[in-house]
């Protein structure tokens, strides 16, 4: 078939016209590629040249194409004087809670020390001839998770001894909301060091900017601290994680219900510990009205899991299809009215619930009956306190 010279105008037309939008399309998603600061080594590297480096970092530490962060600045001949390994170690395999020993990476010889157990700050004689600490840590954005308290460790040490600190961000899981009861200062441990809700809406490179900025480093000293930014992170986006965070932490669904469900550490209530759906379900021998059943085991994540061997009556939530942005005390005080056993608190004695809730406020609320929109109405002004010093730490729009 011949073409007229209308019909050829036209297609030629038609092809300039699909061209640049093939083309506009192209540049938008250029101009919407997201990177981990891990990525932007051109933002970094620069600031490692002939400096000796300290790297904190976990299994988590990952470019996209999962190499480790430690491999690649070995690589690029960067001069690492060792590792420092948070909560769950440096490939992430040890229990919550577990000491974790200090060491040697099999893989690049250098030594491993650990900031967990009784050495949760870094000793001077563990700075001895650093320039610099290179922190890359995935964080879950709950303040009960610990690693938001060894990177204020980790820079109060290095005010101290003069030496800088530098994180690569990372996506927060529950960014661009705040919600949960705050810390009190009576209650504060290694799983709350600041007096901030249990969501705290900041990446973990905001974080640190609040520490230093508000001074709750140690007699008031300032870290010399730099934040290597993500490129094109928005905090109401959810982004999934590269390695689960820690054994109990699988996927994005554990993750997502992680500040709702943790609460459970503190009662005679499994959160799945043991079984194949760590902080995706709920139960105990005494709330026998639930459907659902399931029994703990040891488990490589769980060497004696809490209820070990019992069945357990609970609630499977593996399948809950909501993202949830705020805090769901459903569960909680379900579990809690339901609970039978006049032979046993439904609160562990040591009281780690408080720890978890900040202060003793929220269980005394639930033995007295309040229901939940009582109980998110008297988190409401700490909240809104919260917010105005948060606001002065964001980074990356909402």
């Amino acid at each position: 078939m011949i073409l007229s010279l209308k019909n050829k105008t036209l297609v030629f037309i038609l092809l300039i016209y699909f061209s640049s939008i093939t083309l506009m399309r192209s540049q938008n998603a250029a101009k919407e590629r997201f990177a981990t600061a891990a990525d932007r080594p051109e933002l970094y590297l620069p600031l490692l040249k002939n400096k000796n480096v300290i790297i904190a970092a976990n299994q988590t530490s990952l470019l996209k194409d999962k190499k480790h962060l430690v491999d690649f600045l070995v690589e690029n001949k960067v001069k690492i004087k060792s590792i420092f390994a948070p909560e769950h170690g440096f490939r992430g395999t040890a229990d919550a809670g577990e000491h974790v020993k200090s060491g040697v990476d099999t893989k690049t010889g250098l030594p491993i020390v650990s900031l967990y157990g009784d050495n949760k700050k870094p000793k001077a004689e563990y700075l001895k001839g650093a320039d610099v600490i290179l922190f890359d840590i995935q964080d879950v954005g709950v303040r009960f998770y610990t690693y938001i308290s060894t990177l204020t460790y980790i820079m109060e040490a290095a005010a101290e001894n003069n030496i800088e600190v530098i994180v690569l961000d990372r996506p927060n899981p529950h960014d661009g909301y705040t919600d949960g009861p705050m810390m009190r200062n009576q209650w504060k441990s290694f799983i709350g060091l600041h007096n901030v809700p249990v969501v705290y809406g900041l990446t973990i490179g905001e974080y640190g900017n609040m520490v230093n900025g508000e001074k709750w480093l140690r007699n008031n000293v300032t870290a010399k601290y730099t934040v290597i930014p993500m490129l094109n992170y928005h905090k109401q986006k959810r982004y999934g994680v590269l390695d689960k965070p820690s054994p109990n932490l699988p996927n994005d669904k554990s993750i997502n219900l992680y500040p709702s469900l943790c609460f459970f550490e503190g009662t005679q209530v499994s959160v799945g510990r043991g079984t194949e759906l760590p902080f995706q379900i709920y139960g105990s021998p005494w709330t026998k009205s639930f459907d659902y059943q399931f029994t703990p085991k040891p488990t490589s994540g769980a060497k004696d899991p809490f209820l070990n061997g019992k069945l357990c009556y609970g609630e499977n939530l593996s399948n809950y299809d909501k993202d949830l942005r705020s805090l769901n005390l459903e569960w909680l005080l379900k579990s809690y009215k339901d609970y039978k056993n006049p032979q046993q608190n439904y609160f562990l004695k040591n009281l780690f619930f408080d720890k978890l809730a900040g202060s003793d406020e929220l269980r005394k609320q639930m033995i007295g009956g309040k229901s939940e929109k009582e109980i998110r109405e008297s988190w409401k002004k700490d909240l809104e306190n919260f917010e105005k010093i948060r606001q002065k730490y964001i980074s990356y729009p909402n």
